[in-house]
């Protein structure tokens, strides 16, 4: 499996034949701020956690270059849709759902968060509850991407049902779990073999490093890799 950290919440997932982004915002996000075309080449599938919009970000414009099918909840395909994506391209779910995407299937867990999109004007348009996506691959590790959220006990629960491999963990505080909250929750309730932190550094709002989880992860089993936006790596 080859990951690739754009910044953010944003990753690019390639395994199983499949080419996946996740939670693209790419345009205007500072942490990356090259657009998105490099990184949505050869995109098979784009997947989205939930509606705000540094998550939603380029997916729009990525549909409909690459005729990538988008993976969401039902209500962020609805409003997609709405803006013009490919109906016949959209594989919707919701909260433990698992939808079977060619190649590799996407389960849709919980996360604490919330989800709605802000369009001009300050209207803010809902867009369903957050999710969690755990994806399964037949040949390669399973993958969790938490989403932003908060921790909870039932995260155990996603542990026993799906053990996943490889964790992508929020980590920047105020919006989602503060790095010692998420290392605790790593280390709680999951044996992850790698684990990625994101959502940080993104916004002055947040923290500027992952140092915090990094720290609070050392000499577990876990192993903690804390890539430079833009440079692909294995797991």
């Amino acid at each position: 499996m080859k990951l690739t950290w754009y910044g953010h919440s944003a990753f690019r997932v390639e395994a199983g034949g499949a080419t996946i982004l996740i939670d693209p915002f790419l345009t205007g996000n500072p942490t990356w701020n090259k657009g998105w075309e490099e990184a949505a080449e050869g995109v098979t599938h784009v997947l989205l956690t939930h509606g705000h919009n540094d998550h939603i970000g380029d997916t729009l414009a990525i549909l409909k270059k690459t005729g990538a099918m988008l993976v969401s909840n039902f209500e962020i395909y609805e409003y997609l849709v709405g803006q013009g994506a490919d109906e016949s391209k959209v594989n919707p779910g919701s909260h433990g759902g698992t939808v079977d995407c060619g190649g590799f299937t996407t389960t849709f867990v919980n996360a604490i968060h919330s989800s709605s999109f802000s369009r001009e004007g300050g209207v803010n348009v809902y867009l369903g509850n957050p999710n969690g996506l755990v994806l399964h691959f037949p040949d390669d590790k399973t993958l969790y991407h938490m989403g932003d959220t908060d921790i909870f006990s039932d995260m155990a629960l996603i542990n026993e049902l799906h053990q996943p491999d490889v964790g992508l963990v929020p980590v920047g505080d105020r919006f989602t779990m503060g790095g010692a909250v998420a290392a605790l929750a790593c280390q709680r309730f999951f044996q992850f073999e790698t684990v990625v932190p994101c959502h940080f550094g993104t916004f002055p709002l947040i923290e500027q490093s992952a140092q915090k989880f990094v720290d609070a992860m050392d000499g577990g089993r876990t192993t903690v890799v804390t890539p430079k936006p833009g440079e692909a790596f294995e797991v």
